[in-house]
């Protein structure tokens, strides 16, 4: 089949294969377009949690943007974790000569196991300098909390967060409401003209390593196809439910997502 987009995805690595890099490239591979990448960084991390981080050089990180795209030029950008003010600085300057406008910002700073992936002076950057710039931002609760400082108890409380990121500069904002202790999760799509609530049962599993990572891949990988930006959160959510469901149960701590949920072999191996 041939990739219906190309997406360029600037995100660290994940060693386990279930978040990072290596779930972004499942996730549009699985969704049926073309993957690239810029590597920021290099973990050593399992289901159990993180060992350790090595960034890529901020000339580097720039080069992999800078050359991937003078040849092969992307229909949209998908950005994950960017751990320091440099790299921060570098994504930026390469994303004002490589002029894509649908880019989708996931603004990793915690792992599932509790590290920092994010440093404070980048947080400050993030806020003041890289948010403005992208078609959307998608953080989960805790990273809403740290963006706007304040506390978010409940659907009201993500609106009103929401609201202070549009304030900030965003354009569109996604929170994802999983961290609550609901039955129901509720995600929020917010911008200056609508409010759309996506709800969905909670799946009772400890396997979701890479949900917020998909995610963010998944909407960028339906808006780069030319569908709408809340629909393309909308099937992205639907995507990322459906790949928790198959409950892979990889590992010993928090185990990985099916990716390969959406693909049919329509062959028998032999």
């Amino acid at each position: 089949m041939k990739p219906k987009s190309k997406i360029l995805i600037i995100a660290g690595s994940d060693s386990s294969g279930g978040a990072g890099i290596q779930a972004d490239i499942k996730t549009v591979t699985s969704l049926g377009s073309y993957a690239m990448t810029a590597i920021t960084a290099i973990t050593s991390q399992n289901t159990t949690g993180v060992n350790s981080i090595v960034g890529v050089d901020p000339k580097e990180i720039s080069k992999q943007i800078l050359f991937t795209c003078a040849d092969i030029k992307p229909d949209a950008i998908k950005i994950g974790m960017l751990h320091s003010e440099e790299v921060i600085k570098s994504v930026i300057n390469s994303l004002k000569l490589i002029k894509v406008s649908k880019i989708i910002l996931d603004p990793v700073m915690v792992a599932k196991g509790g590290t920092q992936l994010i440093n404070n002076k980048a947080i400050s950057i993030l806020k003041r300098l890289l948010i403005k710039k992208v078609s959307l931002i998608t953080p989960n609760i805790p990273e809403a909390e740290v963006l706007t400082d304040m506390k978010i108890k409940n659907t009201k409380d993500m609106i009103h967060a929401a609201q202070v990121l549009l304030s900030m500069g965003a354009k569109n904002v996604l929170i994802k409401g999983g961290h609550l202790r609901h039955k129901t999760v509720k995600d929020i799509f917010v911008n200056k003209k609508e409010i759309k609530l996506f709800s969905n049962k909670k799946i009772n599993t400890k396997n979701t390593h890479g949900t917020g990572c998909t995610l963010s891949s998944a909407i960028t990988t339906f808006y780069s196809c030319g569908k709408l930006l809340n629909k393309s959160c909308e099937l992205g959510i639907k995507y990322v439910n459906q790949s928790i469901r198959s409950n892979l149960n990889f590992g010993k701590g928090h185990g990985p997502i099916n990716h390969l949920n959406s693909i049919t072999i329509n062959k028998k191996f032999k």
